[in-house]
């Protein structure tokens, strides 16, 4: 094709005007059902509003037919409706190039007694049943719980107590601070047994194995250290991690250490060998928590890029990858008769299922970074922030039942209020917290209280949350 065989510009532009007049220029729904000469595009509009608009709700249930129709039989109704239906559709097809589409796909037809519905209405009265709006969520009604109370103050560390871990026995429990020491403390009377040295920065994650005399502790100086209690000793160290160890558990059952930290990863170790099992990577930032337990998922471990992860021990993949939080989750709980945990962040303390990890509810309330959470058996769960706030919850319904600043020791700054580490005792009955203050306090349930003399303050949100 030439030059000269091109059109001039305003044959062109006229051509392109009556192509995108023809195309666009709106038709009246009035032609469209009479039948008169109406733009493709306008034809297609319509029914795509149809479809998508009337999509779940475009079958009719039975009783809803029979009323509408008295004098008619079910059968007769359904002619009807579909010959009305049929006519309207022969004015407006949805989709003239698509041969093998349903042609009542963007009608509302009667519901067959086989059809099920989907989207916010489900029928709950069977063959005969109605569009029925699902119900608010029923509030579940708080359990009361005693207020706890400040029952004793312990002082010795030198630096920010940032770990803790209670003997099996319930005999005594040990702290780890960032004056880079170990101590052990009597749970009875508070008193100071023992200190081990050895790290040589801060000590953030303990645990006393219930099947050994052992102790583990790890660090930010990359160290994960096993302690012989029998002989108030080292006797093995693993060496893996890239950078800080924060966390660290133990497998209730088999002879595993899991340890996590600011190298993005989480790391399985035999605890007699010392060998690495497994590198669980799959983090894009530090690992602040790290919890095993029986059955799967046997390793949970959270992030600060906002993500939980539930682990194949055997496989050492991620089974599931949790999103719901938006902000960094430092602190992980298992509850201990419940197959479910909890996750702490500066959004939300949010409560999943296992095996898979479902949503069950949020606890809303903190307004600051969550460091620590703990759970006893009679579903008490505690919350403490780095603003020194403390927060008892019902676990069932989510209620914060009783809330407390922790006082900064005299002498300390008002800033150094901040709740790192917390553990209930074997029996439940006791909470030990480590503080920034340099102390580790412990607290207990008032004895003096009945439901009486503190009533439950709970006013239930008829509103349906949406998370």
């Amino acid at each position: 094709m030439s030059v000269a065989d091109i059109p001039p510009p305003k044959v062109l532009l006229e051509k392109s005007v009556k192509r995108t007049n023809s195309l666009f220029v709106p038709g009246s729904l009035v032609q469209e059902v009479t039948g008169d000469e109406v733009p493709p595009s306008q034809r297609i509009k319509l029914s795509s509003k149809i479809r998508a608009e009337y999509q779940a709700v475009r079958e009719l249930p039975k009783s809803l037919t029979i009323n509408q129709t008295k004098n008619l039989s079910l059968e007769e109704a359904e002619a009807a409706q579909k010959r009305s239906s049929q006519s309207v559709l022969d004015k407006l097809p949805i989709n003239q190039k698509n041969e093998n589409e349903n042609p009542l796909s963007g009608i509302l037809t009667i519901r067959t007694a086989s059809a099920s519905l989907s989207g916010p209405f489900k029928d709950d009265i069977g063959d005969g049943g109605a569009l029925i709006r699902r119900k608010n969520v029923d509030r579940i009604k708080p359990e009361w719980h005693a207020p706890w109370k400040l029952m004793r103050v312990i002082s010795g560390h030198l630096g920010w107590v940032r770990s803790v871990a209670v003997d099996p026995g319930n005999q005594w429990f040990a702290t780890g601070s960032g004056d880079r020491t170990i101590k052990i403390w009597d749970l009875a009377s508070g008193t100071l047994k023992l200190s081990l040295t050895g790290h040589i920065s801060s000590v953030r994650g303990l645990e006393v194995s219930p099947r050994h005399p052992y102790l583990f502790s790890c660090g930010e100086d990359k160290m994960v250290k096993c302690w012989d209690l029998e002989q108030n000793k080292v006797i093995r160290h693993y060496h893996g991690h890239l950078s800080g160890v924060y966390s660290l558990s133990l497998h209730p059952t088999l002879d595993l250490l899991v340890t996590s930290g600011r190298d993005s990863t989480a790391r399985v170790w035999d605890m007699r060998t010392k060998q690495c099992v497994h590198v669980l990577g799959g983090h894009r930032s530090t690992v602040g928590a790290v919890r095993c337990q029986e059955a799967d998922p046997q390793v949970i471990t959270s992030s600060m890029d906002s993500t939980i992860r539930l682990w194949d021990l055997a496989a050492g993949r991620t089974l599931t990858t949790l999103t719901h939080h938006k902000k960094s989750v430092r602190a992980l709980a298992l509850h201990p008769k419940e197959f479910s945990f909890a996750s702490g962040s500066p959004d939300n303390i949010k409560q999943f299922r296992c095996p898979e990890g479902n949503f069950v509810q949020n606890y809303s309330g903190h307004d600051s970074i969550i460091d620590t959470l703990a759970i006893n058996a009679d579903n008490v769960m505690v919350s403490g922030a780095n603003n020194g706030t403390l927060k008892f919850w019902d676990w069932k319904s989510g209620h914060n039942f009783q809330s407390m600043d922790s006082l900064a020791q005299p002498g300390s700054l008002d800033s150094e209020a901040g709740i790192f580490c917390s553990t209930f005792d074997r029996s439940g009955l006791r909470l030990i917290t480590g503080e920034a203050d340099k102390t580790i306090k412990v607290w207990k349930e008032d004895e003096t209280a009945t439901p009486e003399s503190h009533p439950i303050d709970w006013k239930p949100n008829m509103s349906r949350d949406r998370y």
